[in-house]
């Protein structure tokens, strides 16, 4: 049946309105007006304390978030609890040497990704909440698994993609790559072994080229202002394997040109959840239909889905994601091979394909991953 929001006004209030939806752009009265030129991914977009989205502004008005929080009805039935299946994994396999590459689902955006001697981890979330929403599925490896000389990518600062008690609880030696505007925070948190990237721009650390690449959202902490860091995805090669780490977007232009750039792509991991309703969320968050699209225009071999399952953060069911995106794959008659919807803890193996290392854009150099 329906639910009204006023129901849980307490929650909305302290996490989704305040924080989580509030951004600089979701609280002004701007027209939106999207322009596909592929010239704007490269447009100028801010600086520390201060950045945009150069191809389109978020359309949210604080008036629209307020409608929704408290004036609007869900059309969800949420009454019982979501179906997401877990497996048990005890994580020693990251301590091994990895033949085939594989990839393990922690929840929400983490995986732990394994390359040969490397490990990787995305958006690396073990905490219990996301600041006020609390975590619904248990992670699906144990942190104390994650090998010291592992390293990690971060797409933004949003709670339930950066994580202060497992940046702490992760070795110290962990090495971050951060999108502009971050290296500051982990800093103060006892944690300098931190590179911070613009868009476009790209480290090397031993075989890996790791480049950071636009995405369409936003950013906000209580100890950060409105989109005062930089947001982004993240394309890592080793050199014979390159996956592709949406983060947290709206559908948008980008992917396309991610493919033509950097394709073939291996693995393109892109969120699929916290997408309703769509007069909301659409800027930010894709749908399954638009992941597909994505995922699509990246021209990538494997789709693995993210970014649901964890945290119940919008009006859909939180199990209703990976549905909605088969049932898209096919009615498009797409290859439902090539889509990877992981239990949490489970893990995805792929046989690599060996591709020629990235070399960074003209006019932009290369960094190496030393701290910043």
């Amino acid at each position: 049946m329906a639910t009204t929001r006023s129901r849980q006004w307490a929650l909305v209030l302290g996490s989704n309105l305040l924080l989580w939806l509030c951004g600089s752009g979701g609280c002004l009265d701007v027209k939106a007006e999207a322009n596909p030129d592929p010239a704007l991914l490269e447009a100028p977009h801010g600086e520390v304390g201060g950045f945009w989205n150069p191809w389109e502004p978020d359309p949210k008005t604080f008036w629209d978030i307020i409608r929704w929080q408290f004036f609007s009805t869900n059309p969800y039935d949420k009454s019982g609890d979501p179906l997401v299946p877990r497996v048990e994994n005890d994580g020693q396999s990251l301590g091994e040497f990895a033949e085939n590459p594989n990839a393990t689902w922690v929840g929400h955006a983490t995986f732990a990704v394994s390359d040969g001697d490397d490990v990787f981890l995305t958006d690396p979330h073990f905490g219990k909440r996301a600041l006020l929403p609390r975590r619904i599925v248990p992670p699906g490896l144990p942190i104390e698994a994650i090998p010291s000389d592992a390293f990690a990518v971060i797409s933004h600062n949003h709670y339930d993609h950066l994580d202060a008690h497992t940046v702490k609880a992760l070795p110290e030696t962990v090495q971050w790559f951060v999108p502009m505007g971050l290296a500051e925070w982990f800093r103060d948190r006892g944690r300098p072994n931190v590179v911070e990237l613009d868009w476009w721009q790209s480290a090397r650390r031993g075989r890996w080229t790791i480049t950071c690449l636009p995405s369409q959202h936003w950013s906000q902490r209580i100890e950060q202002g409105a989109n005062d860091s930089l947001w982004c995805s993240w394309l890592l090669d080793s050199g014979e394997t390159k996956y592709y780490f949406a983060g947290d977007t709206g559908y948008f232009h980008g992917f396309a040109e991610f493919g033509r750039r950097f394709g073939p792509i291996d693995v393109a991991m892109l969120p699929i959840g916290a997408y309703e309703p769509r007069w909301v969320m659409k800027y930010q968050h894709m749908n399954p239909a638009e992941a597909y699209r994505a995922f699509l225009d990246l021209g990538a071999k494997h789709f693995l889905a993210m970014h649901w399952g964890t945290f119940d953060l919008t009006d859909e069911p939180m199990d209703l994601p990976p549905k909605v995106l088969l049932e898209e794959v096919g009615a498009r008659g797409g290859d439902r091979d090539a889509i990877h919807v992981l239990a949490i803890g489970e893990t995805f193996e792929l046989t690599p394909t060996v591709h020629a290392p990235i070399s960074p854009p003209p006019g932009e150099g290369e960094n190496d991953a030393s701290p910043r």
